[in-house]
This record gives structure tokens, C-alpha cells and sequence, in this order.
């Protein structure tokens, strides 16, 4: 009986060894799937960051782009209408000074012909106290003064 008893042990033994094993490689089964299942997760997050990354970097070379061209564009803008400007502005001090020339021309011409009548014999015309000479000679002798603006950009 004792050799039965021996032998059936062994047996029990035998199985229990097995199915530990079993169980073993079961469990360094599940720990290798998480483990590959964890690097395949690392390197997806990976590409996806690059891919992302990629991305993020187009998009901004595109905004520096659009950025730039808008820019140029408005510059543009800005010099024409700076251009304008100036023309109407160097417009504007030739007018002005045409017309405080041609002011100026009337004014002396007004000043040539009081002296004229003033210097005339006194035989050729009778001299009378006239309201109208004098004020011109006085107005004209006054007014012999020059504002002259020059306006630049």
C-alpha cells in the first residue's frame, strides 16, 4: 500500500508542477501582450506627435506666408497713399506760390502805376486831392510784405 500511496503522490505532484508552469507561461504571456501592447501605444503616441508636429510646423510656414503677404500688401497701400499725399501737398505750395506771385506782380504793378500818375508833369493832368490815389499809395507802401510758407513733407 505504502508503494501506491508513493506512486499516486508523484503523479498529484506531476500535475500540480504542470499546471503551475501552465499558469506561468500564461502569465508571461499576458505581462509580454501588455508590454508589446504598451511599446505599440509608445510609438503610435510617436508618430502621431510627429505627424502632428509636422502639421503644426505647415500650418505656421503658411501663416508666416499669409502674414507676409498681407503685409506687403498694406505696405503697398501705404506708399501710394503717402505718394498722393505728398503730390497734393507739393501741388497745394506751387498753387500757393503762383497765386502769392501773381499777388505780388498785381501789387507791384499797382505800386508802378501810383508812381507813374505821381511822377507825371503836372501839366498833363490837374492834380486833385483824390481819395481813391491815396489810399493806394499808402495801402501799397504798407503792404509791401512777403509771407512765403514752405511746407514739406
Amino acid at each position: 500500500m505504502g508503494n501506491k500511496c508513493c506512486k499516486s503522490d508523484p503523479d498529484y505532484d506531476a500535475l500540480e508542477r504542470e499546471r503551475q508552469k501552465l499558469l506561468l507561461a500564461k502569465q508571461r504571456q499576458r505581462a509580454r501582450v501588455n508590454a508589446a501592447g504598451k511599446i505599440q501605444a509608445w510609438w503610435r503616441g510617436t508618430l502621431v506627435r510627429r505627424t502632428l508636429l509636422v502639421a503644426a510646423l505647415r500650418a505656421w510656414m503658411i501663416q508666416i506666408w499669409w502674414r507676409t503677404l498681407t503685409w506687403r500688401c498694406v505696405h503697398k497701400k501705404q506708399q501710394a497713399l503717402l505718394k498722393t499725399y505728398v503730390i497734393q501737398e507739393q501741388a497745394a505750395v506751387k498753387l500757393q506760390s503762383w497765386v502769392r506771385m501773381w499777388q505780388c506782380h498785381q501789387h507791384y504793378c499797382q505800386m508802378c502805376n501810383a508812381v507813374c500818375i505821381l511822377q507825371a508833369p503836372k501839366s498833363c493832368f490837374d492834380f486833385q486831392t483824390n481819395d481813391v490815389l491815396q489810399p493806394q499809395c499808402k495801402g501799397a507802401s504798407n503792404q509791401l510784405e512777403f509771407h512765403i510758407e514752405i511746407l514739406s513733407v
